[in-house]
Order: structure tokens, then C-alpha cells, then sequence
């Protein structure tokens, strides 16, 4: 992801800057190296990891309503009856 999101920019990138000097390869490396430390340091997950963890919460947020309903019914039940 991080990669094919990296060799996007710099295309567009050496799109603008070519022809402009020499020194725009030397240009490009350091932008390149920028750009990857950044986008390392973010921190992201792919879109399947994400579907994957939303879907283990939502299992979980319906195994706690579920308890936390039982635990109302329970509680119910063992309040004395006046």
C-alpha cells in the first residue's frame, strides 16, 4: 500500500520536475525518503484489516448487549418480591 501509494507521488513528481536540472533525481531520492519516513510513522492498517477488526467488534458489541440483557433479567430475578 505504503509503496504503491510512494511510486504514485513520485511519478507525479518527476512528472512536474523533470527537465527542470540534474539535480532533480538527487531531488527526487531525498523527497522519495521523506515522504516513506512519513508515511511509515502513520501507522496504517489495509482497508482488509480494517473490515476485519470492525467486524470482531461488532460480534463483540452483540455479545455484550446479549449479557448485559441476562444480567438485567438475573438481577430482576433476585430482587425480593413485594
Amino acid at each position: 500500500m505504503i509503496d504503491q501509494l510512494a511510486k504514485q507521488l513520485f511519478s507525479e513528481f518527476n512528472e512536474k520536475v523533470s527537465g527542470f536540472s540534474s539535480g532533480s533525481m538527487e531531488a527526487s531520492s531525498q523527497l522519495r525518503a521523506i515522504i516513506e519516513s512519513a508515511l511509515r510513522k502513520l501507522n496504517l492498517v489495509t482497508r482488509d484489516e480494517f473490515d476485519a477488526q470492525q467486524a470482531v467488534l461488532l460480534r463483540t458489541r452483540e455479545k455484550l448487549d446479549a449479557l448485559e440483557l441476562k444480567l438485567a433479567e438475573l438481577e430482576n430475578e433476585q430482587k425480593p418480591q413485594l
